[in-house]
């Protein structure tokens, strides 16, 4: 993905507002992340500055290809599971942008061959 586009930002934005509100709410750091909370923000934005789709990039739920490890996908699901819903108040016009991200760029299905 092109890194300097508005999407590639907003994603990047997007992610980080979720790991805060998770943190702020659940480890109770009000002007910084944990360091959990850190080092999953790290591996996230860097997994997300090394995507193989550039300009193309489906959510990353949407995504054929996993890059992230078991244990950190897990980890991610979890702020997600947590933040989504609050992302609609905090968030509401990042939240709109993601879904219409995902509505735009949602990966192609498979063609099946007639047998």
């Amino acid at each position: 993905m092109d890194k300097s586009s508005p999407r590639f930002e907003r994603e990047k934005e997007t992610l980080q507002a979720m790991i805060r509100i998770y943190c702020r709410d659940l480890h109770h750091s009000d002007d910084a992340l944990c360091g959990d909370c850190s080092e999953l923000q790290r591996y996230a934005l860097s997994r997300l500055d090394h995507c193989t789709f550039g300009t193309v990039k489906p959510k990353c739920s949407e995504c054929p290809i996993h890059c992230y490890t078991p244990a950190m996908r897990d980890r991610i699901r979890i702020v997600m599971r947590h933040s989504g819903p609050k992302m609609i108040v905090k968030h509401p016009v990042l939240t709109l942008e993601h879904v219409m991200d995902g509505v735009l760029h949602r990966p192609a299905k498979p063609v099946r061959k007639a047998s």
